[in-house]
């Protein structure tokens, strides 16, 4: 289906829909500004909604948050949910850089107490976290039958060999582990990219922000989560590395061949899918779950790092810094939940590709601590201006599979924004809006400078506006680490 042959129908100030046309099992919903979607048409991804729509089992609509942007298949800030009995699970419709995600972790700390010291900070970070695309991990002496262990145990593993707390897991989206991994359905390719990986923040647009939290929207919300005006927080934004890009690209391959078998036919190959409850389906669930677990290991030890290297550049004990999560979200995956489709409850394997987890207050999935509140939502910005801390809604319950954007979006390649960058002194462009960066490569900062992404707090508003997700805090960064 071609960008020219979708025709948008409005039916509010932030929400658009893609009527059923064609083989459209369901329509395609748009949430966006006016704005936003000027951006948002510049390139294929509402083709991409309307393509992800042709998947067998797929219920309510095909749903795009306001950050999205083209990717492979699915477009990045897309959400679409199967039927678990009749549906298809597609990699696509995860991504490469599976369990892709961000933690949040906050400290006692006040800005003005290390606003002097933020060059030793950002070096002893840098020192400390591995970065940048061949970078080896914290841990040297990773096997691969401990390797096996930690797929299977998630953000726990990292824990019991000290990263950390184990109060850490409660805050953690499903606990930091998945259930269902199975190490036998990795390939030795994608545990060999593992081995040296873990602990390690990657190359692109993952990074270690340190921030100050600048404004509060919502006073009891941020309470409840320890958050206050001019405190000094940390966002680490990571996922499972080569591991998981090579679990992706194992079981493209697979279901692109058993599309025939089943005789499944889809308008882009990239959508390359199997039915949920086949040999390649299960076995797809059950590799991901492994690299999902991955990620959580990953961030659970890099938050470990991060906390050393504050507590060495400013000489501070554990209880003075008070270093302690306050939740971590993933950004690709397909999990199995339950939601109300239709009027009547139905078991449903949600994909959310580049899109976060909103459960409303009340959800069971949902610490009982924070329960009350709902489920804490983490948006990172573009490193030079800001990021933001919100929660899920009932009304993501009823509107998005309980969903919400997760991120800026990119408006420009990376090739553009390399050529873009080329006259600029990124060091002093950065400073001057207030950021120390410490990075692998120019190249790689170039990608991923601000000019690169849409105005973060364009896209928040959006689904604050729609009631999806409610802004509670913004973040101000002052030191960067990136690959």
């Amino acid at each position: 289906m071609s960008e020219t042959a979708l025709r948008l129908r409005k039916l509010n100030d932030h929400l658009w829909e893609i009527p059923r046309c064609g083989g459209m099992r369901v329509p395609g919903r748009v949430y966006a500004s006016e704005a936003l979607l000027r951006e948002i048409s510049g390139d294929l991804s509402l083709t991409q909604v309307a393509n992800v729509a042709h998947l067998p089992g797929v219920l309510g609509y095909a749903l795009a948050m306001p950050d999205i942007h083209q990717g492979y298949g699915f477009p990045i800030g897309g959400v679409a949910a199967m039927d678990a009995e009749s549906g298809v699970v597609s990699p696509g419709g995860v991504g490469y850089d599976i369990n892709c995600g961000v933690r949040l972790v906050r400290t006692r700390l006040r800005h003005e107490a290390v606003r002097d010291r933020v060059d030793r900070l950002a070096d002893r970070l840098f020192a400390t976290i591995p970065c940048g695309v061949g970078a080896r991990g914290a841990i040297a002496t990773l096997s691969v039958p401990e390797e096996r262990k930690l797929v299977r145990q998630g953000a726990a593993w990292a824990v019991a060999r000290g990263f950390g707390e184990a109060s850490d897991l409660a805050h953690t989206e499903e606990g930091g582990c998945l259930e269902g991994a199975d190490p036998e359905a990795l390939s030795p390719a994608a545990l060999q990219r593992g081995l040296p990986q873990v602990g390690t923040l990657g190359s692109g647009n993952h990074f270690l922000e340190v921030d100050r939290v600048d404004e509060v929207y919502r006073p009891r919300e941020a309470a409840a989560l320890g958050i206050e005006t001019g405190q000094v927080v940390v966002i680490i934004h990571s996922g499972s590395r080569g591991l998981g890009h090579q679990t992706c690209d194992d079981h493209l391959r697979v279901m692109g061949r058993a599309m025939e078998r089943f005789a499944i036919r889809v308008p882009d190959r990239q959508l390359a899918c199997a039915p949920i409850g086949s040999e390649e389906g299960r076995r797809y669930l059950t590799a991901m779950a492994c690299a999902a677990n991955y990620a959580w290991v990953n961030r659970q030890v890099l938050m470990g790092l991060a906390e050393r290297a504050f507590q060495e550049a400013l000489g501070l004990g554990p209880r003075e810094l008070g270093f302690r999560l306050v939740y971590d979200v993933c950004h690709n995956i397909a999990k199995f939940e339950e939601h109300e489709v239709e009027g009547r409850r139905r078991r449903v394997c949600v994909h959310r590709k580049g899109a976060t987890r909103a459960f409303g207050p009340g959800h069971p999935a949902i610490p009982e601590s924070l329960r009350a509140i709902g489920q804490p939502v983490l948006i990172p910005g573009d490193m030079g201006r800001y990021s933001f801390l919100l929660v899920g809604t009932q009304e993501a319950m009823r509107q998005t599979f309980g969903s919400t954007c997760h991120g800026a979006g990119r408006v420009m390649s990376r090739h553009e924004s390399k050529r873009r960058s080329r006259e600029l002194d990124l060091d002093a462009e950065l400073a001057r809006r207030g950021v120390t960066a410490r990075y692998e490569g120019r190249g790689t900062l170039a990608e991923e400078m601000p000019h690169a992404y849409k105005d973060v707090a364009q896209v928040v508003d959006v689904m604050d506006q729609a009631g999806i997700s409610l802004k509670v805090a913004r973040f101000r960064p002052f030191a960067v680490i990136k690959g």
